[in-house]
């Protein structure tokens, strides 16, 4: 049973309806979401989320749920799936606390798998991996982004998902660790330019995408940045310092705004890819540690674009599989622990770890890694 049927929502119905050993179901309040899920060979129901009865109603005959809502609705209806006693792998993104989830899912003793997409999800699972490699791990840096094909002004941005969930990128505080301490520093800032070989130079600044991370991981030093070409940041810094992202109400000649629904709601068309439009994914990856006595350092590339033959956007592609990999562990039964689970714990099971690169390969998601010593 997936519930929700957006751009990823729909990726991941496609994929896993393709499954003979699948009976697919898609849930969505919008009707010509749920047609197109039918088109996949999936069941297609009607319903709204938001109310938590329909997601009960929705699950009850489900051996397994995915979760693909927005953000705003993920923990509610994480939370009520697995208070109907069914396991759960989820890619909402939730702002809230996902431990806080354990028990629900321990006392019905089943896995609830969270943050399965590419950042986090797939880079989690490749921290996972290296910790239990190495001797010793001393730094993860990721760098990862979702951008057009084509630059076009004033923006040179489209945005894979609601413009809302990446301007919260922009105002949240990025959490990161150095020297093995923890410390907060706005979103936006230290910005570094990056070179791509195939693609050319873009620029990575700090967001607050380490989440379960700062929790499992021992690494001393850890930042992930967000990469969008050259100039987008000190745009939305002009931005959010001017208050565009303010959801405090001002008063405006036609009343009381919030300047944030105002600038969503510009953003929203400036910032929609057209059909057929081309998007790529990238990311880098960079883990150093200890090994056998020596230092090394492992990096990992992944560079992804649109599919035209299956009109699936390459954020899509790379975060709906990365999703079913997911799945497919937990309904082949290589991971059945009952409880919360975030992917760099499922990373540590070099099974499940090569399972999830090796469903991604088949799908042309590819993951280059080069090792050196240092």
């Amino acid at each position: 049973m997936v519930l929700g049927g957006g751009r990823i929502g729909s990726t991941i119905v496609r994929d896993l309806a393709a499954n003979d050993d699948f009976s697919v179901i898609g849930v969505d309040l919008d009707p010509v979401r749920v047609e197109r899920m039918t088109e996949f060979g999936a069941e297609g129901v009607v319903a709204d989320l938001s109310e938590l009865g329909n997601v009960s109603k929705a699950v009850a005959d489900a051996d397994l749920v995915v979760g693909a809502v927005p953000g705003f609705m993920g923990y509610r209806t994480v939370e009520r799936v697995l208070q109907e006693g069914k396991p759960i792998v989820d890619i909402s993104f939730f702002p809230e606390d996902a431990f806080g989830l354990d028990r629900a899912a321990r006392d019905a003793g089943v896995c609830c798998l969270f943050d399965c997409g590419i950042a986090p999800g797939l880079s989690n699972l490749i921290l996972g991996r290296m910790e239990e490699h190495l001797d010793e791990t001393t730094s993860f840096h990721c760098l990862v982004g979702g951008l057009p094909v084509e630059r076009k002004w004033p923006w040179e941005y489209k945005a894979p998902f609601s413009p809302g969930d990446v301007i919260e990128e922009y105002v949240r505080p990025a959490r990161l660790r150095r020297d093995g301490v923890e410390i907060t520093l706005p979103a936006l800032s230290e910005v570094e330019l990056v070179d791509f070989p195939g693609l050319g130079s873009l620029e990575a600044f700090n967001t607050d995408g380490l989440r379960s991370l700062l929790r499992t991981c021992k690494a001393p030093d850890m930042v992930e940045k967000t990469m969008r070409y050259p100039g987008h940041a000190v745009r939305m810094r002009i931005l959010r310092d001017a208050g565009f992202f303010s959801t405090e109400e001002i008063q405006a000649a036609s009343g009381l705004v919030r300047p944030r629904d105002v600038t969503e709601a510009l953003l929203f068309s400036a910032w929609q890819f057209e059909e057929g439009e081309p998007d790529l994914t990238v990311m880098r990856i960079v883990i150093e540690g200890k090994q056998n006595g020596g230092r090394v350092r492992h990096t990992y590339n992944l560079l992804d674009y649109y599919n035209p033959d299956t009109e699936t956007s390459s954020m899509a592609r790379t975060t709906g599989f990365t999703c079913t990999a997911m799945v497919n562990l937990v309904a082949g039964g290589l991971w059945d622990k009952p409880g919360l689970a975030p992917p760099e714990e499922v990373g540590r099971n070099v099974d499940c770890y090569n399972a999830v690169l090796k469903h991604l390969e088949a799908r042309g998601v590819h993951v280059f890694q080069g090792i050196e010593a240092l």
